[in-house]
Order: C-alpha cells, then sequence, then structure tokens
C-alpha cells in the first residue's frame, strides 16, 4: 500500500512568500465515494492504464465510520487495484496535507485492512509481480474440487478484455466444500469482493462444512499452449438439514466479476443450481433475500421448466378458464385464483421449486394462459389487485372485512419518517380504535401503483420467456 503526501518543491519561490495552507474551523470530510476508485485488473498493461477496468462498488461509505465520512486530508485521493488472477490488492493513497480540525485523522491504513485484510499487499512491484507468481492460483486451488457435469453455455464466453477465442475457451462448474484448507484460503480472497459487490452481504464462516462454492471458471488456451484458468463467478450454498434425512438448499451468497456481467453467466449459476437441486433430490432451494435482478433471472429460468410438467399445466388450464368467465371485477367475491396444494408439491418435488417461488411464477403462467391476453386483461388485473391487496391487508378486494386484518400508520417520531411507522392486526370483530390519518396518500392508489409494478414485471418475464423459447427452437432446427 503505497501514501504519500504532495509537496510544492519549486525552488523560486522565497520561503516567505510560500503560501500557507488554511483550514477552516470545521472538518467536513469528504465521502468515502468521492475519493476511493477500485480497479479489477487481470494483467500488468490494465494496471498501467486501469480506466477501463474501474468496478462500481455497492457502498463504499459503509466502511468508514456512521456518516461514510474520511476526515483529516486536503486533496485526498485513493486507487485501488484487485488482481482477477491472485484476487491481491493495492492501494496508492495520495493527499495535498493533513490535520486534525477537530474530528481525528482517518487511519487510512486500518481502514482498508478492514476490507482487504490479508490480500493487501504493500508495494507496487510486489502487486506486478502477483501476475506472475500467482498465475495459476486458481487452476491449483481448485484441483482438489468436483467438477460438475458441464452444461452447455450459449452465452458469450470469452473476456471482452482478453484477446482469447471462444472456440478455444471452456466453461465449467467446480463445488468445494468450505472446512478444506483449499477452499478457505481461496473464499478470504474472494471476501473483499463479496463486501464491495454482494449488497448487504457478510463473509461465510469458512470452518462450516455445511458451506459449499460453486465456482465457475474459464479455461483458456493462452498463445504458447499453457492453459490459464480464470474465476468468472461463483455462488456460497448453504445446505440444512430437513427432516427426516434429506436437506434443503440455500443461495446465499452469487458475485459475477464485473467484467463477465451481462452475458448470461449468472443465469448459468442458477441452472447448475437446479441441476444439483433435483440430481441430489434435495427437499428444495430457496435464495436468501435475493434482489429484484436476481428474482427476475430465477423466474424467467423456472417458468420453461413448470410449462414443460404436464400436471402444472393442467391446474393453469382450470385457472384460465375461470379467467374467461364474465367480469370479475362485477362480482362481490373475486377470486385469487391460487394454485391448487397439489401443484406446489409437484413443483418442489420434481422441480425443487418452493412454494413462495412458485406463487411467483403462477401469475406469470397464468398471463401466459391467456392468449390473446388484452382480451381477458380487466381479469387478469382483477386477479393481481386481489392478491396485493390480501398480502398487505389480509383481506381480499370486494369483501367488507369491517375493521379485522392489518393496519399500517404513521406515528410522530424525530427520525425518518419513511422508517417510522406501526403495523397491528386487530382481532375478528375488534373495532379499530386507531383511525388511519387522512393526510396520508390514498391508500388505493398505492395498491394500484403496486399493481401496475407487478403486472410489468409478469410482462418483461413472459416476453424474455417467449424470445428464448423461440430461440431454442431456431437452435434445434
Amino acid at each position: 500500500m503505497g501514501q504519500k503526501q504532495q509537496h510544492n518543491t519549486d525552488p523560486n519561490i522565497e520561503p516567505k512568500k510560500r503560501r500557507r495552507v488554511g483550514f477552516s474551523d470545521e472538518d467536513d470530510g469528504v465521502e468515502a465515494k468521492h475519493c476511493i476508485r477500485i480497479f479489477l485488473v487481470s494483467k500488468k498493461e490494465e494496471f498501467l492504464a486501469p480506466e477501463s477496468s474501474a468496478i462500481e462498488p455497492v457502498d463504499l461509505n459503509a466502511f468508514f465510520g456512521d456518516d461514510g465520512k474520511i476526515y483529516g486530508y486536503e486533496g485526498l485521493k485513493i486507487n485501488i487495484w484487485v488482481s482477477s488472477i491472485s484476487f491481491r490488492a493495492y492501494a496508492d493513497i495520495t493527499f495535498q496535507s493533513s490535520s486534525d480540525r477537530g474530528k481525528g485523522i482517518t487511519d487510512l491504513k486500518v481502514a482498508l485492512q478492514n476490507i482487504f485484510a490479508e490480500t493487501l499487499v504493500e508495494s507496487k512491484d510486489e502487486f506486478i509481480q502477483t501476475f506472475i507468481t500467482d498465475k495459476d492460483f486458481i487452476r491449483t486451488t481448485i484441483s482438489s474440487g468436483e467438477v460438475l457435469q458441464p452444461k452447455v453455455f450459449n452465452g458469450q464466453i470469452s473476456d471482452s478484455n482478453t484477446d482469447a477465442d471462444s472456440a478455444t475457451s471452456k466453461v465449467e462448474v467446480v463445488r468445494m466444500v468450505v472446512g478444506s484448507m483449499a477452499t478457505g484460503h481461496l473464499y478470504s480472497r474472494l471476501i473483499p469482493l463479496v463486501l464491495l459487490l454482494v449488497d448487504g452481504s457478510s463473509p461465510i464462516d469458512v470452518t462450516d462444512p455445511h458451506w459449499e462454492l460453486y465456482l465457475v471458471t474459464q479455461n483458456e488456451t493462452g498463445q504458447q499452449g499453457e492453459i490459464q484458468c480464470r474465476l468468472i463467478g461463483f455462488a456460497a450454498i448453504y445446505r440444512f438439514y430437513h427432516y427426516p434425512g434429506g436437506t434443503r438448499l440455500r443461495l446465499s451468497q452469487i458475485l459475477v466479476l464485473p467484467h463477465y456481467q451481462h452475458k448470461g453467466y449468472g443465469r448459468y449459476i442458477l441452472e447448475v443450481l437446479n441441476d444439483v437441486a433435483v440430481s441430489e433430490n434435495v427437499f428444495d432451494i430457496t435464495i436468501e433475500e435475493p434482489l429484484d435482478n436476481l428474482q427476475h433471472i430465477r423466474t424467467c429460468l423456472d417458468i420453461p421448466r413448470l410449462l414443460c410438467c404436464e400436471p402444472i399445466q393442467q391446474s393453469v388450464k382450470a385457472a384460465v378458464s375461470l379467467l374467461k368467465q364474465g367480469r370479475l371485477s362485477k362480482k362481490t367475491n373475486r377470486p385469487r385464483l391460487m394454485p391448487p396444494p397439489s401443484a406446489i408439491e409437484y413443483a418442489r418435488k420434481t422441480l425443487k421449486i418452493n412454494r413462495k417461488q412458485f406463487l411467483q411464477c403462477w401469475e406469470v403462467l397464468l398471463y401466459l394462459g391467456l392468449n390473446p391476453v388484452e382480451k381477458h386483461m380487466d381479469n387478469f388485473l382483477s386477479v393481481i389487485c386481489n392478491r396485493v391487496k390480501y398480502d398487505i391487508l389480509g383481506k381480499d378486494s370486494g369483501k367488507d372485512s369491517g375493521t379485522s386484518g392489518k393496519q399500517l400508520i404513521d406515528v410522530p417520531t424525530e427520525f425518518s419518517e419513511e422508517m417510522s411507522f406501526v403495523m397491528f392486526k386487530s382481532g375478528v370483530n375488534e373495532d379499530n380504535a386507531v383511525q388511519v390519518d387522512d393526510s396520508q396518500p390514498n391508500q388505493e392508489e398505492q395498491l394500484q401503483k403496486l399493481v401496475q409494478e407487478r403486472v410489468k414485471e409478469i410482462q418483461s418475464i413472459a416476453e424474455k420467456v417467449f424470445l428464448h423459447r423461440k430461440s431454442a427452437d431456431v437452435a434445434v432446427n
């Protein structure tokens, strides 16, 4: 880690005329995200010309106190390089001057070590040398892992920052059980990228053998005929016990390195995990707090699987037939058209899709079954609206449940208004003593907004599923 202070060395300036650095009475500090840049590089040339390899961390400020600021420096610039070959890091720190202006001087070395730990090297030369000394780090580390049955990868395989031809590249997934020295050593080097790029993530316990790493690697043949192994991404899975003698898989972390994103590798990882769940006959597979983008990819992947299941399609056809009968919005009791328990259980047993995920897919399946959908869109919107209202308020549209159900009210607070509310559920036939504030936005408008967002998401998934199936048919023919 290099650190230097920039001085004025002009010999023509007399000492008595030298400008003094003036400090204000109060140090406002600088947000970490405004003075730190991070680059992910795979070779020396990228290190020397890093602009094309910059990455965007989730939240750098989170590593620097409650306010996310660095104090005590003028003109602070921090450039950090992370090697995608060895996953070691080097930080170059420059500033014009430093002084305690009432809030101390942030210890930058300690702060960066809290993120990068032992991966942080001291000098630029040492970092550059790792491209040679650690060039086989990934290949040797995963040699003790289990290569899973290869799947055909239909995305763009070659890295845009390399000269490798996709025809000479091989993509595979290697499973490594956490608890071994090799797996723990590898994951410890990946922790900085997990902290920087996986939202809300924290390191897994490398001593717990219930954790498994699924590593997506790319083997490339170099110009001299040597095999180069690159890490594209990985997923961390926890294997839970499920009574009486089974297991459940939970996806806790998934990361595709920035240079490989938007090329289908995230979908590829999920496909492999689904195959593992089915082949090993686990109870089901879940995802820990998936972000919207991951949930979108997951559903786009599960819909074609469900479309191939005849029992599921029979349940969809039965629900769709009800949607085509009259105007649901004019009926007193509007059905939510939930899938039958037998369909939910069938999806879990055969595809390992858990109940919550199946319900997400169910609405997309209904939308696809309404062909042409425009003719029955009002009924479909009614079903979605009724489901959203039930999820939020605990009651169906068109039913007068009195004061029973969940209630959400604002409360006076000195903190953020968006974070301050009270939710309670009154009993059956119990009077509601708390009235909803008339000044809050119209509840019906909020519900309609949620419905519109959900329908837009369903339409997006349906379109992608249609295009994917069409391209697959073309490839077969």
